[in-house]
């Protein structure tokens, strides 16, 4: 059995999966979260009341993130690289890093259009503080997909720990 994928062991694999995860969500999410607070905060400068309704807008991207973030920690955990005991040959960890990329980068895509959604839904609050309800589902739209890449990321990661015997 080859310990080596295109030269990459397989706990490198994973763990390059885990991170690029992790980075692209977080690069997502920082981005989205800096478009939609422009916005908020040219809002908030003229009415400060409207804070409270806007602040959700604004953080919804970080979601991204976090998905990322969860990722990369079940990598970790489900192939046994945390405790130092991992056992993942080389094509083995390719699939991990092929398991890691629908969260890596809808995570990226979708916390920068969700970013872009919640700077747009913010100006239904500046008209309109009282329909700042309706102003969350567009950004929640965006936030779908991101869901379903984590679940498909997390589905696919258990599938292979199942199969490694992991």
């Amino acid at each position: 059995m080859n310990d080596l994928f295109w030269g990459i062991s397989g706990v490198n694999w994973a763990l390059f999966g885990g991170g690029v995860a992790a980075v692209l969500g977080g690069v997502g999410s920082a981005i989205g979260i800096t478009i939609a607070s422009a916005t908020v905060s040219g809002i908030v400068t003229e009415d400060g009341e409207k804070f409270g309704k806007l602040l959700p807008l604004a953080a919804m991207p970080s979601t991204q993130g976090i998905y990322g973030f969860i990722a990369a920690v079940l990598v970790l955990i489900f192939f046994n690289i945390l405790g130092g005991e991992a056992t993942l040959t080389g094509s083995q960890g390719f699939a991990v890093f092929l398991a890691c990329m629908p969260v890596a980068f809808l995570g990226m895509f979708t916390g920068i259009y969700q970013g872009k959604t919640g700077a747009a839904a913010a100006g239904i609050v500046a008209r309109r503080s009282e329909d700042s309800g309706k102003a969350l589902i567009f950004p929640a739209l965006v936030e779908t997909y991101a869901v379903f890449a984590l679940i498909v990321t997390v589905l696919m990661m258990t599938a292979l720990q199942a199969t490694f015997g992991g």
